[in-house]
């Protein structure tokens, strides 16, 4: 049996990107069972991730949510989520992986990726796009195409060219990803939940309290936790205490890190109150889920 390490890796796109196209910023190519990088499972990326599939079988785990791989379909990553995925020898698709500072480059909208509704999710949960139509297939498919042969190509625009087809990519993966959120997304606030979710989860190792993050948002504690209830049906601080309770629990699961290693790790001072904290919140101690989970 693998040894669990002491923490969940993380990885930069460098790590997934081929030497003859090393990249910071993005990587656009073919995904099959050939396609192999020395990383472990699961991890975290500190970047975004389309992955399109259109043949083969298996399983998609994304922080606690597992989803079966039904091709065609398309999976969404955000910075910060933990991930493992298990899938057939038969496997075929394409992955786009890119970091916010590529795509942003030359918007004057900053905050265009927390816009769309795979991103971020305000109900913490990534179902994959379900691909029916078979020209939405078609079109996907060639705009992969289109991107992974740009790649080769020697002109001075490249890099805008390939920034429009993946907004091209994302755009139409909106247009089709049906979900209670994009129903939402035009009322008023929507913006600054999408916020909020985005720094819970590039915050969560801090174990900031509501007021700092109403600070880094420039409003007030009453005001941000209104917004957050309108939108998701639950207050700001239940958002903040179920990111942490997430956080926990991948370390308890993932790592062989000890109860007082993870309380320091996430920043709780007194490792009595992070123990209590977790049995109150997750109906287990810490040491009681570990064992249950590993049954």
């Amino acid at each position: 049996m693998k040894q669990k390490s002491n923490h969940i890796p993380i990885y930069s796109l460098h790590n997934f990107s081929s030497p003859e196209r090393k990249s910071q910023q993005f990587q656009v190519e073919i995904f099959d069972a050939k396609r192999h990088f020395s990383v472990e499972y699961p991890h975290r990326h500190d970047f975004f991730e389309v992955l399109y599939l259109l043949k083969g079988s298996g399983f998609h785990v994304i922080d606690s949510n597992k989803y079966e791989i039904k091709p065609p379909c398309v999976f969404f990553m955000s910075p910060g989520q933990a991930h493992k995925i298990e899938f057939s020898s038969d496997i075929e698709g394409y992955i786009f992986i890119f970091t916010a500072d590529f795509y942003l480059t030359n918007r004057s909208n900053q905050n265009s990726l927390i816009e769309f509704p795979f991103f971020y999710n305000l109900h913490q949960d990534n179902p994959p796009l379900q691909l029916k139509s078979k020209p939405d297939i078609q079109f996907l498919e060639q705009l992969f195409q289109r991107s992974i042969s740009e790649l080769d190509e020697n002109q001075t625009n490249k890099l805008d060219t390939l920034r429009s087809l993946l907004d091209l990519i994302l755009t139409t993966c909106t247009s089709r990803y049906k979900t209670e959120e994009t129903l939402e997304s035009k009322g008023k606030g929507y913006l600054l939940v999408k916020r909020f979710f985005h720094l819970v989860e590039e915050n969560n190792h801090e174990n900031l309290s509501l007021k700092e993050y109403a600070n880094l948002l420039a409003v007030t504690p009453n005001h941000l936790t209104q917004t957050v209830k309108q939108f998701t049906g639950k207050t700001s601080s239940q958002i903040i205490k179920a990111k942490q309770i997430l956080e926990i629990k991948r370390l308890l699961v993932h790592t062989n890190l000890s109860v007082f290693e993870i309380a320091q790790q996430l920043n709780f001072e007194d490792q009595s109150y992070f123990t209590k904290f977790f049995k109150r919140e997750a109906g287990f101690s810490p040491l009681q889920y570990r064992a249950e989970v590993s049954r």
